[in-house]
């Protein structure tokens, strides 16, 4: 699988037309603030369908402007199809189209898994140290790329917890409708145990994966493990877990029992990562969960997925810069960079080298 060229409009800064890539490495360099990212953005807005930096789409379009447009032409196989993604602005609100091959998707859900792709960023390598929602968000955006059931199931977890969670608002002011409370936690913990499954599956596998790649790292010094930690931790009891936290949640406003509240547990030699690890054993284990998640996508969706390097070697040193290098063989990469020589001395030579400036490609 690989991008073979991609099409910007107004989305952020960019002005781009069929912008050709290479199937192997392709290096995007310029100065800061001209970009670089917003196309690999771009690339993961219409394999996702959402933004990894923004929640809300009206962002994504350049200021001043009331769409964008974005397109990418992607080979799979021996199959060649195009992803549009359009977004138009209207006041406060935005709208969002995607299609494939001109065929509007109508639901998210048919979106993933036809271009996979694995962002890696300066930000992920804060992985192990940032909150839970950065973990479960590394969970479900890998999960639903491979499972568009998964994303089904999660949406509807969501919409049920912002219905519950206004009802537990109202109950605060008026108990006459208390008795609704029990549906929704009946319809939370279907969909809650459902996920609680893939999660388990998932993080046991990526564990296993991540932990060889960490040893190869380290030179087997030091050995990684990820668990997963879910917040009701047997299924049996979730529903009389919410039921016992009725009143809690009544005076919060807000659900304190879900999968919502899961998180993944990173620990090296049995000692957990985010209190005491240093930082290079962080950025290492970090390291090792992202590249572990390339080789699932290569097992469970039997397709290589684009990897995509947001200034990443810049935040490495030396040999944690050489291991990446050495596992992105045989997929297409696209790394951002500033310093340009730097990055061509790692031994990428025979890249795809593209100049960006204020939103354009410098030919």
């Amino acid at each position: 699988m690989w991008v073979r060229c991609i099409s910007a409009n107004n989305y952020r800064n960019l002005s781009l037309s069929d912008v050709p890539l290479s199937r192997n490495i392709n290096i995007l360099y310029g100065d800061n603030a001209q970009g670089k990212t917003n196309i690999l953005e771009a690339v993961y807005f219409c394999a996702i369908g959402r933004s990894p930096r923004a929640d809300n789409n009206r962002e994504l379009v350049r200021f001043g402007k009331d769409e964008a447009h974005v397109k990418v032409d992607v080979s799979r196989d021996d199959y060649n199809f195009t992803i549009d993604a359009h977004i138009k602005v209207s006041g406060n609100k935005s709208i969002k189209t995607l299609s494939i091959d001109r065929n509007v998707i109508k639901n998210t859900r048919d979106l993933f898994g036809r271009l996979m792709v694995v962002l890696f960023s300066p930000e992920d390598l804060r992985l192990i140290k940032a909150g839970p929602a950065e973990r479960r968000r590394f969970m479900d955006m890998e999960i639903c790329q491979l499972s568009p059931v998964y994303y089904s199931g999660l949406r509807d977890y969501h919409r049920g917890l912002k219905q519950r969670n206004q009802l537990l608002k109202t109950l605060r002011r008026d108990r006459s409708h208390i008795d609704s409370l029990s549906i929704w936690d009946e319809q939370l913990c279907i969909n809650g145990c459902r996920i609680m499954r893939t999660r388990t599956a998932f993080v046991s596998k990526i564990s296993d994966i991540a932990k060889e790649i960490h040893s190869n790292i380290t030179g087997g010094k030091e050995e990684l493990n990820l668990t997963y930690q879910p917040n009701v931790e047997d299924p049996e009891q979730y529903i009389n877990q919410m039921q016992n936290s009725h009143e809690r949640d009544i005076q919060n406003g807000t659900t304190s029992i879900g999968i919502h509240k899961d998180d993944i547990l990173f620990t090296i030699n049995d000692i957990p990562a985010r209190n005491f690890g240093s930082q290079g054993q962080q950025r290492t284990a970090a390291l090792s969960a992202k590249l572990a998640e390339i080789e699932i996508m290569r097992s469970g969706a039997k397709s290589t997925p684009i990897l995509l390097l947001d200034d990443v070697l810049s935040e490495l040193d030396g040999s944690r810069q050489r291991f990446l290098l050495t596992q992105i063989t045989g997929l297409q990469t696209i790394i951002t960079c500033t310093g340009l020589e730097d990055v061509l001395s790692k031994g990428l030579a025979e890249a795809n080298v593209i100049q960006v400036k204020a939103g354009e490609v410098v030919i």
